[in-house]
């Protein structure tokens, strides 16, 4: 398994953003992870709303602050995954949400990355004083469940969000 960094996204990653972005959308309508990249035309927007989000005092009404990164393989360089942290969580993520989003591009599932992303940002999450972490996952999506057991999730519950069950697990830090 190749090595994954997390990476704060800025220009210098443009078009391998505009890369993964084309890639996820081809197969899935919202890119997972991504702090709605999926709804901005251009990268600089995109840039523009992680900043607003990062910040308690910028965040759009009806989110919480959050922390956006590019799952980036070490050797090449080369977006394999993005995900967000969510400093805290309101009352729609604590149902369906969770601190941490995640998605990794179809061409590099079943390699690993999910579960290294996970255990990154759940490092991050440390460094937010989060002393108990909440993801979720489509209540058929095995490969993520998978992930997030084997980075010490422990399943609460099913929920029914709009229609579609969500498995929420908990991982104490």
């Amino acid at each position: 398994m190749e090595k994954i960094i997390l990476v704060r996204p800025d220009l210098s990653y443009a078009d391998e953003i505009l890369k993964y972005k084309k890639e996820f959308l081809e197969e899935e309508p919202i890119i997972n992870g991504s702090a709605g990249l999926d709804r901005f035309s251009t990268i600089e927007e995109w840039l523009k709303e992680l900043e607003k989000r990062s910040s308690k005092d910028t965040v759009p009404e009806g989110l919480v602050p959050s922390s956006t990164y590019l799952g980036v393989r070490e050797k090449d360089n080369y977006i394999v995954g993005m995900i967000d942290i969510r400093h805290y969580l309101n009352d729609f993520l604590l149902q369906t949400g969770g601190h941490i989003g995640c998605g990794v591009r179809k061409s590099e599932r079943r390699n690993g990355y999910a579960k290294q992303m996970i255990k990154l940002a759940l490092e991050k999450c440390k460094e937010l004083k989060i002393e108990k972490v909440l993801i979720t996952c489509n209540e058929n999506n095995i490969a993520s469940e998978n992930s997030i057991l084997s980075c010490g999730g422990k399943l609460e519950d099913i929920r029914n969000f709009d229609g579609k069950n969500y498995k929420r697990f908990w991982i104490d830090l």
